[in-house]
């Protein structure tokens, strides 16, 4: 048995039902676990599911066996995802099928190390778990590959892959020594399932599950480098690594052991969002050559920016240049890990303070102890220190050991990083295209940075049907949004939509399903439009290039003045349902001539009817801003709407200052008792259609033309 397996062997339990972890040859054996902090088995749900309620509920223990043949008592704490009927447990279970047990007594058990980073595949793998194929129970192990996946929900094995028994047990990748996965299940031939342990992410999609991952993953941590400090490179998974990989330059294990387990006693991110951002601030910064990530990422603890900042440029920092290479990847990681320290120290929590000082002594020590290039070294003070009065003060030689830094106490100032501008990271872009299929909407979920870069992240080419959208597109919007997010900086929510769904309620959407946070105020319930910028945006115009009209009043609205005119030449003079209709070559001429800063307004719904061919003759003549409501036609008080709504443009003044106007009449409109001075913007709706962000596309012109 080698070091590896060894190794595994020791953290690898079998899970049974109450009183079978004795019975090697019973019935009672349901399948494989593996401690991933002291004293917490990760397997999967339908290991434990087999026990109905009482069992996934945490009110009946199991039984937890370890290598050493020692049996204690354990309760289900997670189940990913809980069965509607826990007595009839779904088969197969649904992704992402993991469980989480407590283990009592197992405080000093050996734990696997997890994976920082989205499984590179192909990779190497090793499977391990518990099975009775040939009569008693023993440990199995089987090797292969892992050949694909499908995103982040599952993975895809080949290879020697070990019978039933083992579901539930690690998949490990023998070329970085970490666990990348848990064992789902075995299918045809040398196929095989698992689940990818990223998926433990979803987690932190509520607030209570981000704290259960916090401290996961900081117990996990904790006792990684407890060991290294107790065994050193000996039989510790730290060891394991470093003889995985060649000895020389780059992120070695020793450092990420050590600086896993300080940024660990930080307060964890809030969305992927605010990692994300980092990670791109830090790529651009070392690699300086535009940066172009291939894959948008969802990571939900700092340790999984610093496996993000892995091979930059395919491996360039280590290769030789003249003898004056660089070690891109270790000057990544730590100035990353200043700009966490910087965020973190700018939430101005008193608890903090310690380990904020721990980290910041050691970059500081770290960065002159493995000689970084005088820039990085001093971008690593300036984000650390910058506002202070001085550096601290490191010694001419700083105690290295196993390609680290031992930190040893001394006084270090405290962190007063420089003053940074932060905003959210991207805009989320939700396109609905016209009916293609009968009745169905084809969709597409994408991120829009600041760059104009355009991330796709999810799409239904077959689409939804109309009264479906806001459910299909609920998860895959609040997914987005939470990779905009950046702390209190939140994406803006950008609606590209085909004419006839102008008047659909798209600003009341919710991240959460029907019921959830009734009778409280929870933001992330909210309706979108409540707490969030969201523009909505004519999907017909995104294929061509932008007409001069249309560039014209945009750049008209954002220099500001705006002032209001009637969509439809009859409303409000005369209100709905009387006098001579305005034609729609008459309405076109008339929104032709208003000035660049005129802003059309209508008092009822414009998706279908004269509102609808009103709106047509105003995006033809350019207009990019429009202002209307989606309430029915039958009402008398036209003239107030639009009173209103031309006092509101005369005090916001330019377009950039509307929305936020907006969002504060929804939310004070949706009081029940709202007060008589609000009523009017009931159901208001705007039209908010920049041709600049993202670009349209240009005009193909032959070679050699003028332009």
């Amino acid at each position: 048995m080698n070091s590896l397996e060894g190794t595994v062997r020791r953290s690898v339990v079998r899970i049974c039902a109450p009183g079978g972890g004795k019975e090697p040859i019973g019935d009672r054996f349901w399948g494989s676990g593996f401690f991933i902090a002291p004293g917490l088995v990760l397997t999967c749900a339908h290991v434990v599911g087999v026990g109905g309620g009482d069992v996934l509920d945490g009110g009946t223990a199991i039984d937890i066996t370890d290598w050493r043949e020692r049996t204690t008592e354990g309760r289900v704490v997670l189940a990913m995802p809980r069965p509607q009927d826990p007595q009839r447990p779904p088969s197969p279970w649904p992704l992402p099928d993991l469980a989480l047990v407590e283990v009592a007594g197992a405080e000093d058990a050996e734990c696997l190390w997890l994976s920082d980073r989205s499984a590179v595949v192909p990779a190497p793998i090793s499977l391990h778990g518990w099975s009775r194929e040939l009569g008693e129970l023993t440990l199995r192990f089987g090797t292969g590959i892992a050949a694909g996946g499908d995103g982040g929900s599952a993975m895809l094995l080949r290879g020697e892959i070990p019978v039933e028994g083992c579901s539930g047990g690690p998949v490990l990748d023998t070329g970085r020594g970490a666990v990348i996965g848990v064992s789902k299940g075995r299918g045809r031939d040398t196929a095989g399932l698992a689940v990818p342990i990223t998926a433990l992410r979803r987690l932190a999609n509520d607030l209570p599950g981000r704290a259960r991952l916090h401290a996961l993953v900081r117990a996990h941590d904790r006792h990684h480098l407890l060991r290294y400090r107790a065994f050193g490179t000996t039989a510790t998974w730290t060891g394991l690594q470093r003889g995985l990989r060649p000895q020389g330059r780059g992120l070695t294990p020793v450092l990420r052991t050590q600086l896993f387990a300080q940024l660990a006693e930080l307060p964890p991110p809030e969305t992927p969002g605010e990692v994300m951002a980092l990670v791109d601030e830090v790529k651009s910064r070392v690699i300086q050559d535009p940066y172009q990530p291939g894959v948008e990422h969802d990571p939900r603890s700092w340790r999984e920016g610093v496996g993000l900042l892995y091979d930059l440029r395919d491996g360039a920092g280590g290769k030789e240049d003249g003898g004056t290479a660089r070690d891109l990847e270790v000057e990544a990681v730590l100035l990353y890990a200043a700009h966490v320290a910087a965020a973190v120290s700018a939430l101005g929590r008193a608890e903090d303070e310690r380990a904020l000082r721990d980290l910041g002594g050691w970059l500081t020590l770290n960065a002159e102890a493995l000689e970084l290039p005088d820039v990085i070294r001093h971008d690593i003070r300036r984000i650390l220190y910058g506002g202070s009065a001085g550096f601290p003060q490191v010694p001419e030689t700083a105690p290295v050991r196993d390609g680290a830094v031992v930190l040893t106490p001394r006084k270090t100032p405290p962190l007063k990083p420089e003053q940074r501008p932060v905003r959210a990271r991207a805009d989320v872009i939700v396109e609905i295209d016209q009916l293609l299929y009968g009745d169905r909407y084809p969709w597409r979920v994408k991120l829009l940075r600041e760059d104009d870069l355009v991330t796709p992240l999810c799409e239904d080419e077959l689409g939804a049907q109309r009264q479906e959208l806001a459910q299909v597109l609920r998860e895959p919007i609040a997914d987005a949004l939470r990779k905009g997010d950046v702390g209190e900086h939140l994406a803006a929510l950008q609606l590209i939509v085909p004419r006839e769904l102008f008047d659909e309620p798209l600003d009341d959407w919710r991240l959460a399903p029907p019921g959830a946070g009734a009778g409280s105020i929870d933001p992330r319930s909210l309706p979108l439009g409540r707490r969030r910028v969201v523009y909505l945006r004519d999907r017909r115009r995104r294929d061509e290039p932008a007409i001069p009209e249309w560039i014209s009043r945009w750049k008209g609205a954002e220099r500001g003045g705006l002032t209001a005119v009637p969509l439809r030449r009859e409303v409000p003079v005369q209100g709905h349902g009387r006098g001579r209709r305005e034609s729609p070559d008459a309405a076109y001429a008339r929104l032709s001539e208003v000035p660049d800063t005129a802003v059309p307004v209508y008092c009822g719904p414009v998706a279908s009817g004269e509102g609808a061919q009103a709106m047509e003759a105003a995006l033809a003549a350019g207009h990019a801003v429009v202002i209307w409501r989606r309430c029915a036609s039958e009402h008398s008080d036209c003239a107030d709407f639009h009173q209103r709504v031309g006092e509101l443009l005369h005090s916001v003044g330019r377009a950039g200052e509307l929305h936020r106007t907006i969002r504060s009449l929804r939310r004070r409109c949706a009081d029940p008792e709202a007060d008589q001075e609000v009523l009017w913007a009931r159901s208001i709706a705007v039209l908010f259609d920049s041709p600049e962000r993202p670009p349209l596309p240009d005009v193909l012109r032959a070679p050699g033309g003028s332009r």
